[in-house]
């Protein structure tokens, strides 16, 4: 069965292809719902015209079925409210 706990870890492990840290640390991750083996994640980009957010979605979906054997992914895109780096990331990416 799939645990928050469970994919929380796994998104740990999928990194922003652009700014290489992970899509949890950066808080591109809003909300996230688990049902047995089905994983909906609310998440956003970095900006809406983001050139690798497709390739980012493809990234978790696969992370998400394989590491947390999760049967059904659904990653719901927003940009409301938009992307904003915490002041701890803004120190690690030097801004």
């Amino acid at each position: 069965m799939v645990t928050r706990e469970k994919v929380i870890q796994v998104l740990k492990t999928v990194k922003d292809p652009e700014i290489w840290i992970d899509v949890w640390t950066m808080g591109l991750i809003y909300d996230i719902k688990v049902d047995r083996d089905k994983v909906d994640i609310l998440m956003t980009l970095t900006t809406p015209q983001c050139p690798y957010g497709p390739q980012l979605m493809d990234d978790l979906k696969k992370a998400l079925q394989k590491d947390a054997r999760a049967k059904e992914v659904v990653l719901k895109l927003t940009f409301d409210p938009p992307w904003k780096p915490s002041e701890e990331l803004r120190k690690v990416l030097g801004v």
